[in-house]
């Protein structure tokens, strides 16, 4: 519907203002005028494509203005919460911000691509938020990783985050005990805490947080002053990295 009320209205300005006056047509002149807009757009069909276009500028341009406010408002958030996993150079120039989920196939492929910028470039921070939203065995990877984490903190963390995202079956009461033997885990201290109220507000929180940001799948990156929600290929990352910090210089 806008997009014919823009065409209509495009087409409109070409005609004589009386002809554009639409309330006050009988119907006989609506008729004519209608017929006059579709000759209008069959003569200049391109019209509909500079209209469509513009429109999508505009959106682009909204949504960007959008995510600077939420980036704002939500700064200490996103980017020091105090409760999830910091990685890579902790005293980086630039912090990349993840939301990932341990079943979503994407994720999986960007995790080797996350890895290989971090090797490559030794002076980006990173941030994990656990996002789980694939159901059971999300949640379930999502509450053991957390629990690895305040227990015994960022480097078993890290191990069990690697062997999690390499991992290619489901991930249950069955399978996990021989991901965490591989990540050098030992889970019978933390069973308690797996199901604590604790990590369950952890998870809330990175939720809630994902929700704010308008976050609707995963992986979603922040990275400094941009969201990109979807998977990011090494080499955009790259690039987005460089303007970065192109631009802060």
């Amino acid at each position: 519907m806008n997009l014919l009320k823009t065409t209509a209205l495009l087409a409109a300005l070409a005609l004589p203002a009386s002809a554009a006056d639409l309330e006050n047509m009988t119907d006989a002149e609506r008729a004519a005028f209608r017929a006059e807009v579709r000759a209008y757009l069959l003569e200049n069909p391109e019209v509909i494509l500079e209209a469509v276009q513009n429109m999508r500028e505009r959106d682009a341009q909204e949504a960007e203005k959008q995510d600077q406010v939420l980036l704002s408002q939500l700064s200490k958030e996103i980017f020091e919460d105090g409760v999830s996993f910091v990685g890579g150079n902790p005293d980086g120039d630039i912090t990349i911000v993840e939301f990932l989920d341990y079943r979503c196939g994407y994720c999986k492929r960007a995790h080797t691509e996350v890895a290989q910028l971090l090797k490559d470039d030794g002076n980006i921070r990173w941030v994990v938020k656990e996002f789980p939203i694939l159901g059971p065995d999300s949640d379930f990877a999502s509450k053991v990783a957390i629990a690895t984490l305040n227990h015994y903190g960022d480097d078993a963390y890290y191990r069990l985050h690697n062997a999690l995202m390499e991992f290619k079956g489901p991930v249950n009461d069955k399978t996990i005990e021989r991901i965490a033997k591989d990540a050098d885990v030992d889970l019978d201290p933390i069973r308690e805490l797996i199901n604590s109220a604790a990590v369950s507000e952890h998870i809330t929180r990175m939720h809630t947080l994902g929700q704010q940001l308008n976050v609707t799948g995963t992986p979603a990156f922040v990275i400094e002053n941009t969201i990109l929600r979807g998977y990011l290929p090494l080499a955009d990352m790259k690039d987005i990295v460089a303007e970065v910090r192109a631009n802060a210089g």
